[in-house]
């Protein structure tokens, strides 16, 4: 279940604004929590299914052995220069580790829908290729929050 977006409802996103703006996007940044309790952000490719965020990391990197220890994750995707252009998505909860790792291709009905999407996305095929270095990981989240500063009224003069 997800957390209701208390604060910023005026320049929260409606739900169809919020999929359409993720589906757009390409790339996120990922947090995860260090073994010093640290964080450490990355960059990613990800696609979202109107339910879960799915990211496709390298297996011997830094982040999916500390989501291994600790499934801990944060999520931002947002764009925009000025301030009125502002816009993104938050966001958190637990990663969970999907298919083989490292990914080969075996099936998986599971990410069946994901590959499709982030073929298309991607590389703008119709099936997933796979090099034997990444593997996917889920996140369902807890919550999310968005903004789109462009809904904001500027103020009158006068």
């Amino acid at each position: 279940m997800t957390v209701t977006q208390r604060r910023g409802r005026r320049v929260m996103m409606t739900e169809g604004e919020r999929d359409a703006y993720l589906a757009a996007q390409r790339t996120c940044r990922v947090a995860t929590v260090g073994d010093n309790g640290r964080p450490h952000v990355g960059a990613l490719w990800f696609c979202w299914d109107g339910t879960s965020l799915w990211l496709y990391s390298i297996t011997r990197s830094l982040r999916w052995s500390q989501l291994r220890r600790d499934p801990a994750l944060a999520v931002v995707v947002d764009d925009g220069v000025e301030y009125g252009e502002l816009r993104g998505v938050e966001l958190s909860g637990d990663a969970v580790f999907v298919g083989e790792a490292p990914r080969t291709g075996e099936p998986c009905p599971e990410l069946d829908v994901p590959e499709r999407m982030f073929a298309a996305k991607y590389f703008g095929m119709d099936r997933m290729p796979h090099d034997g270095r990444h593997a996917w990981l889920r996140l369902t989240p807890d919550a999310i929050t968005s903004w789109d500063f462009g809904k904001m009224t500027p103020p009158t003069t006068g």
